[in-house]
């Protein structure tokens, strides 16, 4: 029997396994990078062992060090979580090797999905249906696309459109995957522009039992990353008898590879309801709680559970209302999805003393749920009982540091509720009044899509983002008018801090003179430009204008508004002031009436937009390059990003080269009109 669980894994997903081991009884332990060092998973652990470096190369991907750190504290079960080494079959055997229990698939399984081109070959033996590998590309096969054999989350692919792109995106996408998985093996296949992501959640047990519980449709991405998850699939609601079709695939995927444990089985599918195999993610997955909360079992329990040989009931619980989860990143869509970095000040998202246990009684192990699983009317009857509820899975916290060694992901934001309009109204809601200060994140797009008409009507094909307008959706849910009266909150609540440390006069109103005097003035900058707020006060602390200040203190400004009411919560912190309320949050940047000449940069410059590190560089200097020309590469948190000529011109200044670390603003490269630069 497990006692003691080593999650070899951070952040999030640590905590989430964690919070299941405590409930059996187990003993928790972490492992944690010198970037990581305060990480919340690492207080919530009852041990920790520290893996000396930052990048993943260093610390999270070193199997030796991994099990070792299990000798070290007693553990004797290793959980992998997501990523890293979760999909690593020679890990997983060392692991067995070792001594030590393996929460996950064996090896050989691993093995047989690790490689796509493979499995797909495994597949279609078992009669699962698969796109057909290119070999030789042809015009007639065109739109393609390049995958990574051994790769996953959007690594090493590519969409080509036109024959000729065909061999730089070959040889791109080779790089990457090289780079990223140690394999450099991609293939083509055809290309489905509006097709859609279903994957089936499979659990095996060591005894022949199969489940597919349930299906998920992860459509809406970006760059081939999901950011919106949902179950049950709209798609599939809509063609019901395609969901048996789905569940037999599923489990002839998993029974021809001798599956065990918690797996996913994807496909991509078109409106019609024909559907071809993807891969299978030998692990579990990021978007497991709609999976949960929709089926009211918990996964982790049941990986527990089959990993100490546990038999799995004949069949699954009936799945009861919908769920769905978005993925809070820590990015920029509005600029080529360009992670953020840096201190994140408030983090504060719904409730978060609401679990999952909370909105559906969890039914837990495998020993818990036998003669305990509704039928389908029982369980629609459960639903009308339920409440709605948000559940939020993070691995952050105020005041912590987002790295740039590891996914920009903050957190998972999940509502339930008996109906999926529901669900998205409560989860757009929360998200709207969620408190985040300190990084830009995608926060406003994930409340637009939610609210979009397409969205609550199940259009959701991974061409929503091309279909419905990238920068339509990433615009803030604030606009300028709120942005104005944002910046004047802030005014005035600084104006309240400085009379709370006036050490003479403090009560009286700020800028205050016995005769009519210029008004008090504060500059904010926003991304959609600057802000010059002007205000004065009455004798009696009246606030002249057109707006009646009805109370202030440093944190908090209550203003009427064309005589309604208006609430804003202010929170400054050094170079930053973020205003919230139910009109929109806002982040301002004070602008400094004297700033640093010597902070100016020349024009033409390219500065990085994250910290980061060179991977290639296409020019040199003296090259003449075309305004959006790729020019080099950054890799920053698992992601690859292109930086491009911002105009036609000469390249007179390169500082960028392979393998070097850049932190955000540095200057990679100059790039002149030929007039100029002559």
């Amino acid at each position: 029997m497990i006692t003691s669980v080593l999650v070899a894994n951070r952040g999030e997903i640590a905590l989430r396994i964690f919070r299941t081991a405590r409930e059996l009884g187990l003993e928790c332990v972490a492992v944690y990078s010198t970037a990581d060092a305060s990480s919340p998973h690492v207080a919530e652990a009852d041990a920790a062992v520290h893996l000396p470096g930052n990048t993943p190369s260093e610390t999270y991907l070193r199997a030796d060090l991994l099990i070792e750190a299990a000798r070290k504290t007693g553990a004797d079960a290793i959980h992998p979580g997501y990523g890293f080494l979760s999909e690593n079959a020679s890990f997983a055997r060392a692991v067995i090797e070792a001594g030590l229990t393996w929460i996950g698939p064996t090896p050989e399984s691993i093995e047989s999905m690790g490689s796509k081109v493979e499995s797909k070959r495994l597949m279609a033996a078992a009669g699962v249906p698969v796109l057909t590998q290119l070999s030789d590309v042809t015009a007639d096969d065109l739109p393609v696309l390049v995958k990574a054999s051994a790769g996953g989350g959007g690594r090493g692919m590519r969409v080509v459109r036109r024959l000729e792109d065909l061999a730089g995106e070959l040889e791109a996408a080779e790089a990457e995957a090289l780079s990223a998985f140690g394999d450099g093996t991609v293939f083509c296949e055809p290309y489905l522009a509006t097709g859609r992501h279903i994957e089936v959640q499979v659990l095996a047990d060591t005894h022949g039992t199969v489940w597919a519980v349930g299906e998920r449709e992860c459509s809406i991405q970006r760059r081939h990353q999901k950011v919106v998850e949902e179950a049950p699939s709209p798609l599939v609601s809509r063609l019901p008898a395609m969901r048996a079709e789905l569940f037999e695939a599923a489990r002839k995927a998993a029974a021809a590879i001798g599956y065990v444990g918690a797996g996913t089985v994807e496909f991509l599918a078109d409106d019609d309801g024909r559907f071809f195999f993807l891969e299978m993610n030998t692990r579990l997955q990021v978007e497991h709680p709609v999976t949960e909360l929709t089926t009211g079992l918990d996964l982790v329990a049941l990986q527990l559970s089959i990993a100490d040989g546990v038999a799995l009931p004949p069949a699954p619980p009936a799945t009861v209302g919908h769920a769905i989860e978005v993925r809070l990143y820590a990015e920029d869509p509005a600029h080529d999805w360009q992670p953020q970095s840096g201190v994140l000040h408030r983090f504060q998202v719904g409730d978060f003393a609401t679990s999952e246990r909370v909105l559906r009684p969890n039914v837990g192990t495998v020993d818990q749920i036998s003669g305990n699983i509704p039928d389908e009317e029982g369980a629609q009857n459960a639903s009308t009982r339920r409440k709605v509820g948000v559940r939020v899975d993070s691995g952050v916290a105020d005041g912590g540091v987002v790295s740039v060694f590891y996914d920009p992901m903050l957190a998972k934001v999940i509502c339930w509720a008996p109906e999926r309009e529901t669900a998205a109204r409560r989860l757009s809601a929360v998200l709207a009044r969620a408190e985040i200060h300190g990084v830009t994140t995608n926060r406003d797009l994930l409340v637009r899509i939610l609210r979009h008409p397409a969205f609550l009507a199940g259009e959701t094909d991974t061409a929503f983002f091309e279909r419905h307008g990238l920068a339509t959706l990433a615009e803030p849910l604030a606009d300028k008018e709120t942005e104005e009266l944002s910046a004047l909150a802030a005014a005035l609540a600084d104006a309240a801090v400085r009379r709370t440390s006036a050490k003479v006069q403090g009560r009286l109103p700020g800028g205050w003179r016995n005769l009519a005097s210029a008004p008090q003035r504060k500059t904010y900058a926003t991304a959609n430009g600057t802000y010059e707020i002007a205000y004065r006060f009455a004798r009696d602390g009246r606030l002249l204008g057109e707006h009646e200040l009805l109370s202030c203190t440093p944190n908090e400004v209550v203003l009427a508004v064309g005589g309604v009411r208006r609430t804003f919560r202010v929170a400054a912190y050094p170079g930053l002031v973020c205003v919230d309320s139910p009109l929109g949050p806002v982040a301002l940047t004070p602008v400094e009436r004297f700033p640093d000449p010597t902070a100016q940069v020349a024009a033409g410059s390219l500065l990085a937009p994250m910290p980061g590190t060179v991977v290639r560089v296409a020019v040199a200097v003296g090259d003449q390059v075309k305004q959006g020309e790729p020019l080099l590469w950054l890799e920053a948190m698992k992601m690859e990003h292109t930086v491009a000529a911002p105009a036609d011109g000469i390249v007179t200044e390169l500082s960028a080269e392979p393998g070097r670390q850049v932190e955000v603003g540095a200057v990679l490269a100059v790039v002149q009109a030929p007039e100029e630069s002559a």
